[in-house]
């Protein structure tokens, strides 16, 4: 910074006496500002060099607790200030803790954030770090293995229901979204009574393997006749209802179909309360042994016709066997109506 003054008792000619006071006073007012430029210049210079100044009131606290993700400055430590997310250490394994000191956090901080400074500690002279711990009783157990077995097992036969066998003694497991994992189940799978093995972990450990046996029922809104149902009975006049049962040992298809459905018949007997399979139930038959129809052969253009008997009965699209009235010649053909057989050549 460069300042001219310019006094002009110098120059060739001399002022008056007064103009030369007023220059004298405006002398000092610029001598009086440049000291203050230059103050503010070097302070300047100084707060551009001096290092960042570190967070104040950090306060170690005495105890601590952390999930699986590890410790963490914000967590071991108190400000007045928002504090950075800075990860110092592992987590201790449930059940252990971990204590540092004043100087192993600062050790800890000076790989993490070699940067910040921190001398200003108050709190604690350590503290002590454990895990977030909450207890697993019976019920959440039960919650985690239906939902486990539910998705991976029985899926979409019904909803699955379990029970322990025997009391389950409650355990301390991370505060943590648990995930069960099967590890060994019966070659039968989900069966009536059963041994399971299971395995707990979070995100980033294993919690533990236990062994327990179970219980189950899988229950499903199904079809049962609701009194006694005859062979050939049409489904239209059959008496049945929809009931909510345990559907566990029932290891083949079960009946579906829409109340006052015509096309059904009975294909057997039926006792009142039994549940309904796809087994119990056929086509309804609209042409029958002994009945004589219209066979009809198409080949191209060719469309010939004659009078055939039905040697059995036959549903829509069912082939079946016929005889040929005039030749004696025993046909095969499909069912298109209740008058009609479409004869295979």
């Amino acid at each position: 910074m460069i300042i001219i003054l310019h006094n002009s008792s110098f120059g060739a000619q001399r002022a008056p006496a007064a103009n030369f006071k007023i220059r004298a006073g405006n002398l000092h007012r610029l001598i009086f500002w440049a000291k203050i430029i230059l103050a503010g210049v070097c302070f300047s210079g100084w707060l551009v060099n001096c290092p960042a100044a570190e967070p104040s009131g950090l306060q170690l606290a005495p105890v601590a607790e952390v999930t699986s993700d590890g410790v963490f400055l914000q967590q071991v430590v108190k400000s007045i200030q928002p504090l950075p997310a800075l990860h110092l250490c592992d987590a201790p394994q449930v059940g252990a803790t971990l204590e540092l000191s004043r100087s192993q956090v600062n050790d800890l901080l000076a790989v993490t954030a070699p940067n910040l400074t921190t001398t200003n500690w108050t709190g604690a002279d350590s503290v002590r770090i454990s895990r977030r711990t909450r207890t697993l009783n019976e019920a959440n157990l039960v919650d985690l293995l239906t939902t486990s077995l539910q998705r991976d097992y029985v899926k979409d036969r019904g909803e699955l229901e379990l029970n322990l066998t025997q009391p389950w003694d409650a355990i301390v497991v991370p505060d943590e979204p648990l995930t069960l994992k099967i590890l060994e189940l019966p070659t039968e799978g989900v069966t009536r009574s059963f041994i399971v093995r299971f395995q707990l972990c979070t995100a980033g450990e294993i919690v533990g393997a236990w062994d327990v046996t179970l219980q189950a029922h899988i229950w499903r809104n199904v079809w049962v006749a609701h009194s006694d149902l005859l062979r050939g009975e049409l489904l239209a006049d059959a008496d049945v209802v929809q009931d909510h049962r345990d559907i566990l040992t029932a290891h083949e298809p079960l009946a579906d179909f829409s109340p006052g459905d015509t096309t059904l018949e009975l294909s057997d007997s039926v006792p009142a309360d039994h549940i309904l399979f796809a087994r119990d139930f056929k086509l309804r038959a609209i042409i029958h042994r002994g009945q004589v129809a219209d066979a009809v052969v198409e080949d191209g253009t060719l469309n010939v016709s004659a009078k055939v008997q039905a040697l059995e009965d036959g549903a829509p699209g069912q082939m079946i066997r016929a005889r040929n009235v005039a030749s004696q010649r025993d046909l095969t053909g499909k069912v298109l109506d209740d008058h009609t057989i479409e004869i295979s050549l």
